[in-house]
């Protein structure tokens, strides 16, 4: 099943009309390190045990796109509208989107 790729500015504009989930599922240490506003932080290894509202589309996340392509793949199997972030935190960083820590304060891309 193919997944729709989508770039950082795409994917602030489909948060920002239709409610569109951020879904990070980079590591633990990745997310505390920086992530994107609003997102929600689901493991690629625990996906499988969390419930997503399928009324949304989803936004996958991860470093490179790697992990998020995984992610989109099984997410849209199971009939969810998902969109795998291009490029990952890497170019949504590169593209001026903010990143930052739980506490707020300004993050990094591990």
């Amino acid at each position: 099943m193919d997944v729709l790729e989508i770039d950082p500015a795409g994917a602030m504009t489909l948060v920002d009309k239709s409610g569109a989930i951020l879904l990070d599922v980079r590591e633990d240490d990745e997310w505390t390190a920086g992530h994107a506003p609003g997102a929600v932080h689901v493991r690629l290894g625990d996906l499988d045990a969390y419930p997503l509202e399928a009324a949304a589309p989803i936004v996958a996340v991860c470093r490179s796109g790697g992990r998020s392509s995984v992610a989109a793949t099984k997410l849209a199997a199971a009939g969810l509208t998902v969109y795998n972030l291009a490029g990952g935190m890497g170019a949504w960083q590169r593209s001026g989107q903010p990143v930052i820590r739980d506490d707020g304060a300004a993050g990094t891309v591990l």
